[in-house]
C-alpha cells in the first residue's frame, strides 16, 4: 500500500481518474454514434422504401380511406394509407408493442387530401445489436482501465526513478561523503535539480572546511598569544624590575587583550551572520542601495584622506535578498580597498550588467593579492595590516546565503586588486512602475 503523500500514488490516482473520464467520454461519443448511425441507416431504408412504393402506387389504383393494402414490393412491413393531422411530410415514431420494438414511418402519400403511407419495420433485432455494442464497449474499457493501471504504474516507476537514484544518492551523504551528483545522467527536467543539488553539497562542503579550518585556526590564534603574555608575566616576574618595566608588560598584554577581544567580536559576528540568514528577503533597488551605501563609505575614506567615486549602470535593477547581508559584503570589500590603499588614493565603486550576471566591482590602489592563497578561508591575512583575518571569510558566509559568488584577483595594470560581487539572474525581480524607470527602461540606457 502506497503512502498517502506518495507522488506515485498521487500519480496513479490522477492518471486514473483522467484516463477514465477520458474512456467515459470517448464510450459515450463512440456509442451515441454508432446507435445514430445504426437507427439513421433504418430510417433512411425506411425514407426509401416508402417513396418507391408511393412512385409505384402512382400507376395504380389509389388506396381507400385506411384501406390496408398489400406489399406489392415484397417487404416485410404493414404498409397503409391512412388520413392524419402531421404538420411534416415526413415523420417517424419509435414504439414497443409485443414486447418488440418498432419503427414506422409516415410520408405524405396525398397532400390535398393529408393522406400519409405509413410503413411500419421490426427493429428488434437492430436494438439487440445495439445492447450487445453496448455491452462489448463496456468490456472492452474494464480491459483497458486494467491496461491503462499497468502502464500507468509502469510509467510513474520510471519517471520516479531519476528522483529515486538522486534521494539514493543524498540519502547515503554525511560530512565524509559528499559528493556531486552526475547530471548527464539525468534527464533534462531533473538537471536544474540535480545542478541546485550539487550547489548546495559545494556551499556545504565549504562550510564544513571553513568551519574546522575556523576552529583549528581561533584555538591556534588565541592560545598564542595567551602563551605570550604568560611567558612575558613569568619573565617579568623572575626578579624585581623598575615600575616602568612592570607598566610596559601590562601595557603590551593590554593591547594583545584588545586584539584577542577584536578577533573574539569577529567570531561572534559569525553567530550574527548566521542569524542574519534567516532575515525575510526583500525587494532591493541595488543602484539606489549603492548611492546610499557610497554616501557612508565616502566620510569613512575622508577621515583618512582618501576618496569614493561610483560609476553606477544600469539606472535601476532590482533583485530580492537580504540588504544586511549585501551590507556585510560591500563594507567588508570596501574597509579592506580604504585599508589596502595609500593616502591620497582613490576606490572606485562600480556596477554593470554582464550577460545574465550583475556584477559589482570594487577596486583598490594597493599592492594587490597573491591570487594563489584561498583569500575566503578564516584568519588568512593580506599585506602586513592588523586584523583577525576572518572578513573575507564572513563576506564569503553572506554570499553563500544570497546565492551571490565572490572573487578577489589583482587589476590588469598590477595597480590593486578588484573585489567582485556577482548576482544572478535568478535572484531579479522586474520593477513595472514606469514613473521609476523600470528595469526595462533601464536596459536602454
Amino acid at each position: 500500500m502506497l503512502p498517502e503523500k506518495s507522488i506515485k500514488r498521487k500519480f496513479l490516482i490522477q492518471l486514473v481518474v483522467a484516463s477514465v473520464a477520458l474512456i467515459v467520454i470517448f464510450s459515450i461519443i463512440l456509442y451515441s454514434y454508432i446507435k445514430v448511425s445504426i437507427l439513421n441507416d433504418t430510417m433512411y431504408k425506411l425514407k426509401t422504401d416508402a417513396v418507391i412504393y408511393i412512385e409505384k402506387s402512382k400507376s395504380k389504383k389509389p388506396f381507400s380511406k385506411n384501406t390496408l393494402a398489400v406489399n406489392e414490393l415484397g417487404l416485410d412491413e404493414m404498409s397503409m394509407v391512412i388520413r392524419v393531422d402531421l404538420k411534416d411530410d415526413i415523420y417517424y415514431e419509435k414504439y414497443k408493442k409485443d414486447e418488440k420494438n418498432y419503427i414506422s414511418i409516415f410520408h405524405i402519400f396525398n397532400k390535398e387530401k393529408s393522406t400519409y403511407l405509413k410503413i411500419e419495420r421490426d427493429v428488434d433485432g437492430t436494438h439487440k445489436l445495439i445492447q450487445k455494442i453496448l455491452k462489448s464497449i463496456v468490456l472492452v474499457n474494464f480491459l483497458t482501465l486494467f491496461l491503462i493501471l499497468a502502464y500507468a504504474m509502469f510509467l510513474s516507476e520510471t519517471l520516479l526513478q531519476p528522483v529515486k537514484q538522486i534521494t539514493r544518492r543524498l540519502a547515503r551523504m554525511n560530512e565524509n561523503f559528499l559528493e556531486p551528483i552526475e547530471t548527464k545522467t539525468l534527464p533534462g527536467e531533473f538537471i536544474p535539480l540535480g545542478e541546485s543539488i550539487n550547489r548546495l553539497i559545494d556551499r556545504i562542503q565549504n562550510f564544513v572546511k571553513y568551519q574546522k579550518e575556523l576552529f583549528i585556526g581561533t584555538s591556534h590564534e588565541l592560545k598564542t598569544p595567551l602563551a605570550v603574555m604568560k611567558a612575558k608575566n613569568e619573565v617579568t616576574l623572575m626578579r624585581k624590575r623598575d615600575p616602568s618595566k612592570y607598566q610596559e608588560t601590562l601595557k603590551l598584554n593590554n593591547k594583545t587583550i584588545d586584539e584577542m577581544n577584536s578577533m573574539i567580536s569577529s567570531i561572534l559576528e559569525i553567530g550574527r551572520q548566521e542569524g542574519a540568514q534567516f532575515e525575510k528577503p526583500v525587494e532591493v533597488d541595488l543602484i539606489q542601495f549603492l548611492k546610499d551605501k557610497s554616501k557612508d563609505f565616502t566620510l569613512i575614506a575622508k577621515n583618512v584622506g582618501k576618496n569614493i567615486s561610483i560609476d553606477l549602470e544600469p539606472k535601476m535593477y532590482c533583485v530580492i535578498s537580504q540588504p544586511s547581508l549585501l551590507t556585510h559584503i560591500l563594507q567588508n570589500f570596501v574597509q579592506n580597498a580604504i585599508k589596502f590603499t595609500p593616502e591620497g588614493g582613490n576606490v572606485h565603486i562600480k556596477s554593470r550588467l554582464d550577460g545574465d550576471d550583475f556584477k559589482i566591482e570594487i577596486i583598490d590602489e594597493g599592492s594587490g593579492v597573491d591570487e594563489s592563497l584561498d583569500l575566503f578561508a578564516p584568519f588568512k591575512r593580506v599585506g602586513k595590516e592588523a586584523g583577525a583575518g576572518l572578513g573575507l571569510f564572513l563576506a564569503k558566509g553572506a554570499a553563500d546565503a544570497i546565492g551571490a559568488e565572490l572573487s578577489l584577483k589583482n587589476r590588469s595594470d598590477d595597480k590593486g586588486a578588484v573585489a567582485t560581487l556577482s548576482l544572478n539572474s535568478r535572484n531579479y525581480c522586474p520593477i513595472d512602475d514606469d514613473s521609476k524607470g523600470g528595469i526595462f527602461n533601464a536596459f536602454k540606457k
